[in-house]
């Protein structure tokens, strides 16, 4: 193979391997496509509610533009500590069991920086979220997916997990409820997992950003179950649950040890996170929780409609229990999945996630995000309807 030329000899070998992401990859196309509707990028539709606005607006009016602690505000690493111990009944010391970070992804990112020596193998259960196997790659570590299907309802089954271990695994990387399948866990599936985690002495990072997003039963967080809060490092965030994705804050709880190795990196990298969003998270922790709920209940309506219109079309869909996405099978048209995508923006103008950019695991399937609204959602189900009978129909021929 021959040496890069020009500037791009000066990056770096495993940088220039890494792809870029399936989902902005999709809309670059997407953007150059009219009057589309889009069931793609997984943002709330929702504008942050007045009362988290308002406190962002008072902090920077009262001048509170300087820099924080490393770790964050003292007054809001209180209330996540006090908000994760009412709400998955896990206890953190504020002082030093708390990292305040620039979204849940600098918060992933500092977690395997700091816990990956260069040829670890970390694991992960896929189709996932997009920024896993890259993150895992940029520390220098060997990324190995836990294949999920749609018979488990795209949970980690022990029989998976046992099949994906090696001797040389270091740390396992949950998502529950998934991006982009909305696959959840419950307490006794993740009672299964957590014996072997235990047994093999494994580390978890567990990613629980949707987890206010839980439409059926009661949200566990696996930090939660006897013998994980010391193996595990908990990481949650403001964008999905308070619709606060522009204000990047998020945080991390864990051990004492482990969250020192963090905020380390941090300290040297980021600093820490921005003063207003801080301001914000707090109001949101203390006085959020209705807007979230009203949310979710919009949501499930939602989730509701789109996983009933996507079974009537025959592309069969099981009914995520959290997040705001639905992830149909589309293999009974004969497409795969990335020409299945592009052919629904052109013909159509829907925008769809081609499954395979969450993994080879997501090949065959679609992630249609419904945190749009629901005449939007209805429409674009039309659309999709006909266009998945003119393809059947073209087979037909």
């Amino acid at each position: 193979m021959s040496s890069p030329k020009g500037p791009s000899r000066f990056v770096a070998e495993h940088v220039r391997s890494i792809p870029y992401s399936g989902i902005r990859d999709f809309f670059d196309i997407v953007q150059g496509v009219p009057d589309v509707i889009s069931l793609g990028i997984g943002e709330p539709d929702f504008v942050t509610p007045w009362r988290i606005r308002e406190a962002a607006i008072y902090s920077l009016e009262s001048g509170h533009t300087s820099y924080t602690a490393n770790l964050g505000m003292p007054r809001l690493r209180e209330e996540i500590s006090a908000y994760v111990a009412a709400n998955y009944h896990v206890n953190y010391n504020p002082k030093n069991e708390v990292l305040v970070t620039v979204g849940v992804s600098q918060a992933l990112d500092l977690a395997l920086r700091a816990t990956i020596n260069p040829g670890d193998e970390f694991l992960y259960h896929e189709p996932c979220y997009v920024s896993y196997a890259p993150s895992i790659n940029l520390v220098h570590g060997q990324p190995h997916q836990i294949h999920c299907s749609v018979q488990s309802k795209f949970a980690v089954t022990p029989q998976a997990l046992e099949d994906a271990l090696t001797d040389n695994i270091r740390a396992i990387i949950l998502n529950f409820p998934t991006n982009p399948t909305g696959g959840t866990m419950s307490r006794e599936e993740l009672e299964a997992v957590a014996k072997i985690i235990q047994k093999r002495d494994i580390l978890v990072i567990t990613d629980e950003v949707y987890s206010e997003l839980t439409f059926e039963g009661e949200h566990t967080s696996i930090a939660s179950l006897p013998g994980m809060k010391e193996r595990t490092l908990f990481l949650h965030g403001f964008s999905k649950a308070f619709a606060m994705t522009g204000f990047r804050i998020g945080y991390a709880c864990g051990p004492a040890e482990l969250i020192e190795a963090m905020m380390k990196i941090h300290q040297y990298s980021m600093l820490c996170a921005g003063t207003a969003s801080q301001e914000a998270a707090i109001e949101a922790l203390r006085h959020g929780r209705p807007d979230t709920l009203e949310m979710r209940d919009q949501y499930k309506l939602r989730r509701n409609y789109i996983v009933g219109a996507l079974n009537s079309m025959g592309l069969s869909c099981h009914m995520p229990r959290g997040s705001f996405y639905a992830f149909p099978s589309i293999a009974s048209t004969g497409l795969s999945s990335k020409e299945f995508a592009g052919r629904l923006v052109n013909e159509k103008k829907v925008a769809c996630i081609p499954g395979n950019a969450f993994g080879p695991s997501g090949e065959g399937f679609l992630r249609c995000c419904f945190a749009t609204s629901l005449d939007k959602i209805e429409i674009a189900m039309e659309r999709m309807a006909k266009f998945v009978s003119e393809v059947r129909d073209g087979r037909n021929k």
